[in-house]
């Protein structure tokens, strides 16, 4: 083995079965990714050119774990300029942090010189870098569990740091003092409660409470990356435990003080018998099942503005106007944690309508119609089953709109049009508001079945216009 390796450890007879795979790693091969296969070339090519190179990072993490990675990565001695000659087609992301992309086939592996940083100024960025060894590599990362390295070659795992103990205690530990590694990064605690969520592992006390106190320097790093991050967390499992542990951090108060604000807030038991609005909406994003981006962010903020929106009555608990108030305040959520424009369009849709399920089966059947076709009603559906479930149960409103989709041909929920404007100008009829209201008329008339060909719908238009 490679001297600068101070700790090897081969097999995995330390780890229960339960908690990793049985076999060796590359024992663990009936479903090699062209990701993988990727990174397996350049470790060897880097290999054959005399060089020290190991998968890094996560990959190693939820290999070791029996998850599939997403992404590998390589660590290395060679230097970025060298990995840049050995392959002949590279993108340099952060040369001057010793990070190249490899790129094969259109899918790229990010290759990162064995390194050690120095001061950080900007909590996201070293002022200087040390190209050093894979021991000094492993200290300068987040977590433990993150620290370690494997060598698909010899099918060993180096680790530095203590990560495969951590993995089998099931603890998110920062590598060394957890402050330090926090300022280099503050994105880290977010990171820490979104790895300790999808893994359903505890973070150590120390880490914790280095989060704790350093909970109110998180709006320190840009928005962007507390964005990505959040989304990450929702979309990903455990979102529901992820959510606790923010709060119970006070990462939550500073990015997302809105949903903090829910919780004690009061609804009625005959609708709510689960609890409060937080603990309502927990309950919600615990059924969250691969979501999108816009339904789980939907699912977060469909609630957002009961607190200001709270009516005591003499018998029940009120929200009159939270929908539209909390499409507002969702609007503007999605745009702090800068989130893209048709991302905030279809959330703030969710929020808005998320209640509207509920006067379905009493719509008049043109406008029912035209609800059913809307552009975001696939995601709206799905938001108003797991609010009924996360309360009183109810999926009648649901059902019926279900039942409706499924016997409504396409064509009969969003037929061709009988008219035009320019039909209207034929008939003698003069440009203007008027034209809106005839048309959308000719519609109605056209999804209530009362019309049907285009004669039909200019007799009508004739006899309605007094023509």
């Amino acid at each position: 083995m490679h001297t600068e390796a101070l700790r090897i450890i081969a097999g995995f007879a330390s780890i229960p079965a339960s908690t990793l795979h049985p076999t060796p790693l590359a024992c663990h091969h009936a479903r090699v990714t062209d990701n993988e296969r990727h990174a397996r070339h350049i470790v060897r090519t880097l290999r054959d050119h005399g060089f020290v190179a190991y998968f890094a990072g996560g990959c190693v993490r939820d290999r070791l774990l029996n998850l599939e990675p997403k992404d590998f990565d390589v660590a290395t001695n060679a230097r970025a300029e060298v990995v840049q000659r050995v392959f002949s087609n590279t993108v340099p992301v952060g040369v001057q942090f010793g990070v190249v992309l490899v790129v094969n086939d259109g899918t790229p592996c990010e290759v990162a010189t064995f390194r050690s940083d120095g001061v950080y100024f900007d909590g996201r960025h070293p002022a200087s870098v040390h190209f050093s060894n894979a021991q000094e590599d492993a200290r300068r990362r987040d977590f433990t569990i993150n620290g370690m390295f494997y060598d698909p070659l010899t099918e060993e795992v180096i680790d530095y740091v203590g990560g495969r103990e951590d993995l089998q205690a099931g603890v998110i530990r920062a590598i060394g003092d957890p402050y330090a590694r926090f300022a280099e990064d503050r994105l880290r605690m977010l990171r820490a409660v979104r790895l300790a969520a999808r893994l359903d592992f505890t973070i150590t006390p120390d880490t914790f409470a280095a989060i704790h106190d350093l909970a109110p320097t998180i709006g320190d790093i840009a928005w962007e990356r507390i964005g990505d991050e959040i989304i990450k967390i929702l979309t990903g499992r455990g979102a529901k435990r992820a959510f606790e542990l923010l709060s119970e951090s006070r990462l939550l108060h500073v990015v997302l003080p809105e949903i903090e604000t829910m919780r004690g807030v009061e609804q009625s038991p005959d609708f709510h018998p689960e609890g409060d609005v937080f603990v309502h909406t927990l309950l919600l994003l615990d059924k969250l099942d691969h979501p999108t981006e816009t339904l789980a962010l939907g699912a977060l903020l469909h609630d957002v503005a009961k607190p200001m929106c709270q009516i005591h009555n003499a018998h029940r608990i009120t929200f009159h106007g939270h929908c539209e108030k909390g499409a507002e305040l969702a609007i503007a959520i999605c745009q702090r944690l800068k989130r893209s424009r048709e991302t905030w369009e279809r959330v703030g849709y969710l929020v808005r309508n998320h209640l509207r399920l509920v006067s379905a089966p009493e719509m008049r059947t043109a406008t029912l119609k035209r609800f059913l076709r809307e552009e975001g009603i696939e995601e709206l559906l799905e938001l108003a089953r797991l609010d009924a479930l996360s309360s009183s149960g109810d999926l009648r409103p649901y059902q019926f709109c279900r039942q409706q989709l499924a016997a409504l041909a396409p064509e009969q929920i969003a037929p061709p049009r009988l008219l035009s404007g320019h039909d209207l100008v034929a008939l003698g009829l003069s440009p203007g508001p008027r034209f809106k209201e005839i048309l959308g008329a000719v519609e109605d008339a056209q999804l209530e079945g009362q019309l049907h060909t285009r004669e039909e719908a200019l007799s009508w238009v004739k006899q309605q216009c007094d023509i």
